[in-house]
């Protein structure tokens, strides 16, 4: 089992940056696969980016591809998405998720999600 706590959501206007921590409890930290999804409203959630178990490989989608990292401490149990160049699209509840293997981007790979954090960016 893997209880997963995201942090760092809120409002902040177009052009700026936040930096999204997902803290994780449970055993076994670095033999999971971690992704990032997001779901505005009114609309299906989406992924956004994923890391393999060392963070030495990283996906992201097209949409944040050079303005989102996503990294991952395993010494910490902590997943990151850092986030500039903050769009007013980028609006949404973020969810962290971890996974044993699979397709990154596809949700059906993840076993556990956190509760989301809201990031709201203004134009």
């Amino acid at each position: 089992q893997v209880q997963l706590v995201e942090s760092g959501g809120g409002l902040v206007q177009a052009g700026g940056s936040l930096r999204l921590s997902c803290a994780a409890s449970g055993r076994s930290f670095s033999s999971y696969v971690m992704g990032w999804f997001r779901q505005a409203p009114g609309k299906e959630r989406e992924f956004v980016a994923a890391s393999n178990r060392s963070g030495g490989n990283t996906y992201y989608a097209d949409s944040v591809k050079g303005r989102f990292t996503i990294s991952r401490d395993n010494a910490k149990n902590t997943v990151y998405l850092q986030m500039n160049s903050l769009k007013p699209e980028d609006t949404a509840v973020y969810y962290c998720a971890a996974g044993r293997s699979g397709v990154y981007s596809r949700s059906s790979t993840y076993n556990y999600w956190g509760q989301g954090t809201q990031v709201t960016v203004s134009s």
